[in-house]
């Protein structure tokens, strides 16, 4: 189990993230987890306007929140769910990460996907022709800067040539990579390619066995261990008292969401992080801080580990 730390909107605040922070360590959960959002139209794409939700609208930076947390923290794990690859370059995301597992002690998570705003696309410069292809360069780029001694890597889209890219990062041979999306091909990247999968917000939580599935054959096909991925699931958790027979998994009362975590663990996930952040109650900046984070330690204390 673990716990995302105040994000977005009003209650994300660097004393809010402290106490949530320090509050899950002391409880027992295994990890703190973070997002990224860069922007939020006034004027979103049509396509895309249903995916703009409020919580959207106020987001801190995630490694900074991180790192921040990792000086205030001793054991919990430091997690990202996720970074955008295209927004960034694995030089400067290998010297930010390595960084960040360095100073936290050898405690961070690097979760990374691909993005899905045209207007983040836009503002960052990203192409977003051959996503796909751009990735698998991406990856392979960014495990040879944290992982080699001296790096040349020659790509289609990255070129680092001979050079020292230090300190490499304190976990080795590098930090934990799992990576997002939903569709059927990065679905099975994840399985060939990284050390598990990570599940978005709009994640439909009934389905989860089956992505899981999807995941594990793409690991087989490569060659590789299914058993040894993890598949770490964003509870977004809801905590209502009239809830409806027909209420979305995670959303209901305390009994109904930990008879829900136990049906996530059945369809073969090993790990979930509650996130109040997607709760359009807590994570949005109309919302009365106090108690949003009056909330939050209930359902901390109510869902601890063990």
């Amino acid at each position: 189990m673990g716990f995302a730390v105040p994000t977005s909107g009003s209650w994300a605040t660097p004393a809010n993230q402290i106490e949530v922070a320090n509050r899950a360590e002391e409880l027992g959960y295994a990890s703190l987890w973070t997002f990224q959002r860069l922007l939020f139209p006034v004027t979103p794409a049509e396509s895309d306007a249903a995916r703009w939700r409020p919580v959207y609208r106020s987001v801190h930076d995630p490694l900074m929140t991180l790192a921040f947390l990792a000086a205030h923290t001793s054991r919990i794990r430091l997690g990202t769910a996720v970074l955008n690859m295209p927004f960034t370059t694995p030089i400067a995301l290998a010297k930010q990460t390595a960084t960040l597992d360095v100073l936290s002690g050898g405690r961070l998570d690097v979760g990374l996907g691909l993005g899905w705003a045209r207007e983040e696309y836009a503002a960052t410069g990203a192409p977003y022709d051959r996503r796909g292809a751009r990735a698998e360069e991406f990856l392979a780029c960014l495990t040879a800067l944290w992982t080699e001694e001296v790096v040349d890597f020659r790509g289609s889209f990255h070129t680092v040539t001979s050079a020292y890219v230090d300190p490499k990062p304190q976990q080795r041979p590098h930090p934990p990579l799992l990576l997002g999306g939903a569709a059927e091909p990065a679905l099975r990247r994840a399985g060939r390619l990284a050390d598990g999968w990570i599940s978005a917000s709009g994640q439909d939580l009934a389905s989860m066995g089956g992505a899981i599935n999807v995941v594990r054959e793409g690991a087989t096909g490569a060659g590789r261990d299914p058993a040894a991925l993890r598949f770490v699931c964003r509870g977004v958790v809801r905590v209502r008292a009239d809830a409806r027979p027909t209420r979305r998994m995670l959303t209901g009362s305390i009994e109904q969401i930990r008879e829900d975590l136990a049906g996530l663990a059945e369809q073969g996930v090993t790990e979930v992080f509650v996130d109040l952040n997607f709760d359009e109650e807590i994570g949005i900046p109309e919302a009365d801080p106090a108690v949003s984070m009056a909330r939050a330690h209930a359902v901390l204390e109510a869902l601890a580990p063990g």
